[in-house]
């Protein structure tokens, strides 16, 4: 039994400053063992090219190329930097399935939401132009979120760890969006995304690790890897009611259809 990690951000500095082996060894390990594949989420120009370069070194890791929407806070030039973005998605060895990760984040005190906006946009419509699943990020957000995928029906991709309502979720859907949980569903007080798993029909559901970050109980505040998979999708298992063998290839064939694998 192995497991598709869906979103992941290997080229992220605790990786290198918390475990004791190399990344490339950590994920050679991974990959022989327990996890089919994984997708590399940059957030930047910068940490695009670091994905790109870390997808090269083991055959089955892939991208997503994109400007996260905390990013956006070290950026002036969206043009230019989204050209930059297409350029790196357009290179053969780029390895890249996604445009991501994009979205809106509106958690810290002084955000920037014009900002952050103009960015997501933009990026939607590089997204359908490329003919691009998209990787969305949505953080106490939900509204402006939805609006967005609204105003751009074309483009399909995933809500990556999930943490809407039924409604919404339900309503993504119905917009032939996958919904991708993470570490949080196995959190004790995760009554929300648990809810959400319960009534989402299995074909538009992936699992990710987001790693280094959020990780599952009962590793939480620890640093997150893509072993960790087993925990979330053993949760998602008992959600459903099926063996942890039959929720790891549900999953994994939904991560295969979305990114086109």
């Amino acid at each position: 039994m192995k497991y598709f990690d869906s979103h992941a951000h290997y080229y992220d500095e605790r990786f290198e400053s918390e475990i004791q082996e190399s990344v490339d060894e950590l994920v050679d390990a991974l990959l022989e063992d327990s996890v089919s594949c994984i997708i590399n989420i940059g957030t930047s120009p910068k940490t695009s090219r670091l994905a790109i370069e870390q997808a090269k070194r083991h055959e089955n890791m892939y991208t997503a190329i994109g400007i996260h929407p905390s990013d956006t806070r070290f950026l002036s030039d969206p043009d230019s930097e989204l050209e930059d973005i297409e350029r790196l998605i357009l290179d053969p060895e780029s390895k890249c399935v996604c445009l991501g990760e994009i979205g809106l984040d509106y958690h810290y005190d002084g955000t920037d939401k014009e900002k952050q906006m103009e960015y997501f946009e933009k990026q939607m419509l590089l997204a359908e132009m490329l003919g691009l699943p998209v990787s969305i990020h949505d953080r106490e957000a939900h509204g402006d979120v939805m609006d967005v995928i609204r105003r751009h029906p074309n483009v399909k991709g995933i809500l990556h760890s999930f943490s809407g309502s039924v409604e919404m979720a339900e309503e993504l859907v119905r917009l032939g969006y996958y919904i991708s949980f993470s570490g949080t569903l196995t959190f004790t007080n995760a009554r929300k995304p648990r809810e959400v798993a319960t009534v989402l029909p299995r074909d538009k559901v992936l699992i990710e690790t987001d790693c280094p970050y959020l990780a599952p109980h009962p590793h939480r505040g620890k640093i997150n890897h893509s072993g960790y998979l087993a925990y979330t999708n053993a949760t998602l298992a008992g959600i459903w009611g099926v063996t942890e063998e039959e929720c790891a290839r549900i999953t994994e064939e939904n991560a295969r259809r979305v990114f086109g694998l």
